[in-house]
């Protein structure tokens, strides 16, 4: 037995807050590390002691061993927890904990290293007897031999990357001719993400459900399953809602799943959290023999709060406990499961676009309280930076049944409130109402088929885009009378001023409109954009974010945040944005004309372009990596290369010229 007094957490964001949440109730001081970005981090002001150890890149802070342990050194910690992502299943960092003579919470360099590659895992699952997807898992890593193996397998195809997870390094093939181009793309981004651009290809499963099992092992031999999670509800192989149980689980399939689980972390003695992840063909429902091995995670899930609402525990503490060399608190017989749980993973990303990951400073935060649980590492004031992962909180609802807690979550999410950068809450909420996903008729392929429902752009009411117009014009008074002030959008004139002319961008077009008093307490909103010319307000009321208005003889509530910006309106459990005009947009170029423009702050990994050469349009000019996601920014029309800005490697900001075509030439 060890004693843990001092726990340094390798990580950031909210799982350095989870965890230092659990330490400081079992009693154990906590120590975080933090990037020059982070300075001002929510992990960092929790925690008892703070070490600064690099600038903002990950590879030079995060993913520094010698920081790392340097910091733990200096604080006398006696553990380290790595949270997920970062230096979690790194087993050269933890045989570097071991060798300092600290303890790593979590499992043995051996067992990560016996999961850490796919192919080598697989085996060994298959050895172990617990069922594999079939595939080729070899050596070989020339096109001939994985294209061949593609067509002895039978299209459509799976090709992964070897090593790490995520999605990263994923491809879906429906054709041999595609085969080439798509382990290319592949192959760079398992390089970029992982280091290693080794492959394995394996059959696609038409109708897939991701469903994975907990599994805690420990160091006295004893391995214990926590139920399974389902995690289909994805995008880009990226998990977007998580739940447990399973919809429609039947008892002996989770008994044999659970088995196989066990079985995989008995095969390499794991000590710790894990979870063994397995897809299932629901073609024909859930069935005891259609479910097969993916891979193991060696590491605490982004998704465990889901597993603790159900079982009750605190897997956390549990890590902590199994690390510190006690026996695992409850045999398999003492584990039940009591109600469904399900979590939404809020990100800055822009739902409409792609998903693509967003920066901002975050004026305005506030989650719901009471019915749901909410894990976050920031605050209002804090940076979504492009350095790390976007996440802003996990929210989690649990209920008596699937129904209840789906509806928990829904209305959880309508009552977010984030302005500052564009989310994705509202996609959410879809989702959690969506017919299918709510029927439990799910599958990983049912985000993409519901697509353009669940992304479509929410049109604004004419009252609520009338009040937006009238909180920038900065004429409506406080409760103490004064007028309306924000910092950055310039001088207003006193709330009595007669009139004034505001801009708002509404789809990706400047609008006009006109402020003006109309009577004591009553305003009136004029533009072509609004029927009947405009909007009068009879009543406003403001204090603070909270405004009440009377449109129409119809008395409303809402909450507004003005930002240097945008403004948001949160009205009945929708989320409304007007952009503050800023100039042509970086996404607007990209959609067409002369330019090939960045949409967000990354790196250039590949220009497939050289002025001269003709182009047509759709057709791939420049590979960006932002936030380890890679995007082919393509051709907007037929032309020709004019000049090439940028080479491979090369920083760009958001809105950077990359590339630009010839002017083309009008017949007069």
């Amino acid at each position: 037995m060890n004693t843990i007094r001092k726990i340094l957490i390798a990580n950031r964001g909210e799982i350095a807050c989870r965890i230092i949440r659990t330490a400081r109730k079992m009693g154990i001081a906590t120590v975080a590390v933090y990037s020059e970005a982070d300075a001002k981090a929510l992990h960092v002001e929790m925690a008892d002691e703070a070490v600064l150890i690099g600038p903002a890149a990950a590879s030079e802070s995060y993913l520094n061993f010698d920081a790392v342990l340097d910091a733990a050194r200096r604080t006398g910690a006696d553990a380290i927890h790595p949270g997920y992502g970062f230096l979690s299943e790194n087993p050269e960092f933890v045989e570097r904990v071991d060798k300092a003579g600290l303890i790593f919470i979590g499992p043995s360099a051996k067992a990560i290293r016996a999961m850490g590659l796919k192919d080598a895992a697989k085996a060994l699952m298959e050895k172990a007897k617990v069922p594999v997807v079939p595939g080729y898992h070899g050596e070989a890593q020339d096109l001939v031999v994985l294209a061949g193996k593609a067509n002895e397998i039978g299209f459509p195809v799976l090709i992964k990357a070897r090593a790490g997870g995520g999605g990263k390094g994923m491809r879906k093939v429906d054709r041999q001719e595609d085969f080439s181009a798509a382990l290319s793309s592949a192959r760079r981004e398992a390089k970029a993400s992982f280091g290693d651009d080794r492959v394995l290809v394996e059959k696609y499963v038409a109708t897939p459900r991701h469903i994975e099992i907990q599994v805690f092992g420990d160091s006295h031999g004893n391995a214990v399953h926590l139920f399974e999670r389902d995690c289909s509800a994805q995008r880009r192989h990226q998990k977007v809602i998580e739940e447990a149980p399973a919809p429609g689980m039947p008892p002996e399939m989770r008994e044999a799943m659970g088995a196989a689980a066990v079985q995989a972390a008995k095969a390499i003695d794991y000590a710790g959290a894990g979870t063994v992840e397995f897809i299932v063909d629901a073609s024909e429902g859930l069935r005891a023999d259609r479910f097969w091995f993916m891979e193991m995670n060696t590491r605490l899930q982004v998704e465990h709060p889901v597993t603790e609402l159900i079982t009750g525990l605190d897997l956390v503490e549990w890590q902590i406990r199994v690390a510190a060399g006690e026996t695992l608190p409850m045999r398999q017989d003492e584990l039940s499961i009591n109600g469904h749980a399900v979590e939404a993973r809020i990100y800055a990303e822009d739902a409409e676009k792609g998903f693509l990951p967003a920066v901002g400073r975050l004026a305005h935060l506030a989650f719901p309280e009471g019915d749901v649980r909410v894990d976050s590492g920031v605050r209002s004031g804090d940076e979504i930076t492009p350095f790390y992962d976007p996440m802003i909180a996990k929210v989690i609802a649990h209920g008596k049944t699937r129904t209840e807690a789906l509806g928990k979550l829904a209305g959880a999410l309508g009552r977010t409130e984030i302005a500052g950068t564009v989310t994705n809450t509202a996609f959410l909420a879809r989702l959690c109402r969506d017919e299918d996903f709510a029927a439990g008729r799910l599958d990983t392929g049912l985000i993409d088929r519901n697509l353009d429902s669940l992304t479509a752009p929410a049109r604004a009411p004419e009252p609520i885009m009338a009040l937006a117009v009238l909180a920038v014009s900065g004429m409506v008074p406080t409760e103490t009378g004064k007028p309306v002030s924000v910092s950055g959008i310039g001088p207003f004139e006193a709330w009595g001023a007669p009139a004034r002319t505001v801009r708002l961008e509404l789809e990706g077009t400047n609008v006009e409109f006109r402020v003006s008093r109309d009577g004591k307490e009553a305003w009136m909103v004029s533009s072509g954009t609004l029927a009947d010319g405009g909007v009068r307000f009879h009543t406003v009321r403001r204090n603070g974010a909270d405004w009440l208005f009377n449109t129409g003889g119809v008395t409303r509530r809402c909450r507004l945040v003005l930002s240097e910006i945008e403004v948001v309106v949160f009205h009945e459990g929708l989320t409304h944005r007007f952009s503050r005009p800023k100039g042509l947009r970086a996404d607007d170029v990209a959609a067409g004309g002369d330019l090939i423009v960045s949409v967000m702050p990354g790196i250039i990994k590949q220009v497939l372009v050289e002025p001269g050469q003709e182009v047509r349009a759709g057709e791939p000019m420049v590979i960006m990596e932002a936030m380890k996601m890679e995007m082919t920014l393509s051709a907007p029309r037929d032309g020709t290369v004019a000049e090439v800005k940028v080479a491979a490697g090369a920083q760009v900001a958001d809105g950077a010229v990359l590339a630009a075509l010839a002017e083309e030439v009008r017949a007069a």
